[in-house]
């Protein structure tokens, strides 16, 4: 019989994270003097132990007990074989997945709420106010406060917030305060009201409300959470590649392929960025991040500095963005519908060690239909949009005859989502498509900011 999981005991869980920042080059973010962001400039925002994470060019960064007692709850996380999708697509091609849907929320986010509510409570923070898109976030972060003793509030965006009710439910569950963004309780939030009453949301309008509660509280005990596009996301997110790494040691196996879906980039970095040490050092792999062809943030919109929310409370930030005003359509992967890409994600595409793809919904849904099928889960419609291209991939290896090996992540899975499948069943989902018009008016906001330079790593 063939092996179909392969698995890991809890000593043998990384003890440490992978910076990538050890390894590549950056523009850094900048104030709105244009010059460098300082550490203090971030304190309101963060905690000083997350923004030092941040910043930091340590290769590795360990782990702490407190957060790996925590984390043990559901990792290490299989590493599966999707044999009956193998032999329904007729393909020489290995195909596995980590299964990150085991998390008591059902995904990957977990892995940087849990550090991130860590350092907030040893920082002596009592609040922490974050956003959400499709709610895999919002539910997580709420899971970690609970863990640790935190208070929670999360602003999920507006038309998630409607196509999603369980999400929410999940977050009150743990104790969190959920309210759908635009709201009234900001001034970024009425502002979006008051130019589109009707408007679905976006994840920028929401970061910028989170971010508002946050540096608002004038009892500074009250810091605001992120779940992607950091640094310090991606690092925490590494678990999940140094995990695979072992467990295709331990069957003697080695990507030729790895595949993760993409709307900020954490669970990408997750998989991805323990093996682009190895890419980088001189290892011959392909990388793809996917996105949704409606919103094609490394695929069709340019590498600049922009805003990483509406109301421009970040900092500038290096990174292929459609417009920091940008609203998405509201397509059924809500985790992915963010107007810009995580600058250390960027930087790897602008210097061609990964390379983009994107899916429309409807094959993303198709995918994810063909793997419910065969190998039984229901993913996240985020994760369908990785099955697209695992299936693509496969079937080119069929045509060239080639025995590949191809990873990756299953970020989560969609029985919180099954709005999404009914809909795609009763054949009411679409695709969505921006004109060349659309994506050059939603990056005027940004054509008097500063340009980043091409920087190389090697």
């Amino acid at each position: 019989m063939e092996v179909r999981k392969v698995l890991l005991t809890e000593d043998e869980i990384p003890r440490q994270w992978y910076n990538i920042l050890a390894d590549i080059k950056l523009n850094p973010p900048l104030g709105p003097d244009g010059k460098p962001v300082s550490p203090d400039a971030l304190a309101p925002v963060f905690p000083m132990n997350l923004i030092e994470q941040e910043m930091s060019p340590e290769r590795w960064i360990d782990i702490p007990e407190e957060v790996l007692n925590v984390l043990t709850i559901w990792r290490p996380s299989p590493l599966v074989r999707a044999l009956s999708l193998e032999k329904a697509l007729d393909t020489p091609a290995r195909i596995y997945f980590k299964n990150e849907g085991n998390s008591p929320p059902g995904s990957h986010k977990p892995n940087t709420a849990v550090p991130q509510a860590y350092y907030n409570k040893v920082f002596g923070i009592e609040k922490i106010t974050t956003e959400t898109g499709a709610g895999q976030w919002g539910s997580a972060l709420a899971f970690a406060c609970s863990q640790f003793g935190i208070e929670c509030k999360v602003f999920m965006v507006r038309v998630s917030f409607d196509q999603k009710p369980y999400r929410k439910s999940m977050m009150e569950t743990w104790g969190a305060k959920c309210i759908a963004s635009p709201s009234t309780e900001t001034k970024a939030g009425r502002d979006a009201l008051e130019r589109d009453p009707e408007t679905p949301g976006s994840l920028g309008i929401a970061i910028s409300e989170a971010i508002e509660a946050a540096v608002t509280d004038e009892t500074g005990k009250t810091r605001y959470s992120l779940g992607s596009v950091l640094n310090h996301v991606m690092l925490h997110q590494t678990i999940i590649g140094l995990e695979a790494k072992k467990q295709l040691e331990k069957i003697g196996e080695y990507p030729d392929i790895i595949i993760a879906c993409a709307g900020g980039g954490s669970n990408f970095a997750g998989i991805a960025y323990p093996f682009v040490l190895d890419k980088i050092n001189g290892k011959k792999i392909d990388i793809y991040p996917v996105e949704p062809a409606a919103c094609p943030t490394m695929t069709r919109a340019p590498f600049v500095y922009d805003h990483g929310d509406t109301a421009r409370y970040t900092p500038l930030l290096p990174m292929y963005s459609l417009g920091h005003a940008f609203v998405p359509p509201p397509v059924h992967a809500g985790g992915l519908r963010y107007h810009g890409m995580s600058p250390t994600v960027s930087q790897l595409a602008v210097e061609g060690i990964i390379e983009p793809r994107t899916a429309t919904q409807l094959d993303a849904m198709k995918a994810g239909m063909m793997f419910a099928r065969t190998e039984g889960m229901i993913s996240a419609p985020e994760t369908n949009h990785a099955l697209a291209c695992i299936i693509d991939e496969a079937q080119k290896a069929k045509e060239e005859g080639k025995e590949k090996v191809i990873l990756a992540n299953w970020s989560g899975h969609g029985l919180i989502d099954l709005v999404a499948y009914d809909k795609y069943l009763a054949g009411e989902l679409q695709n969505f498509a921006l004109t060349e018009e659309e994506l050059l008016a939603s990056q005027k906001v940004f054509e008097n900011f500063p340009k980043p330079e091409l920087v190389k790593s090697r």
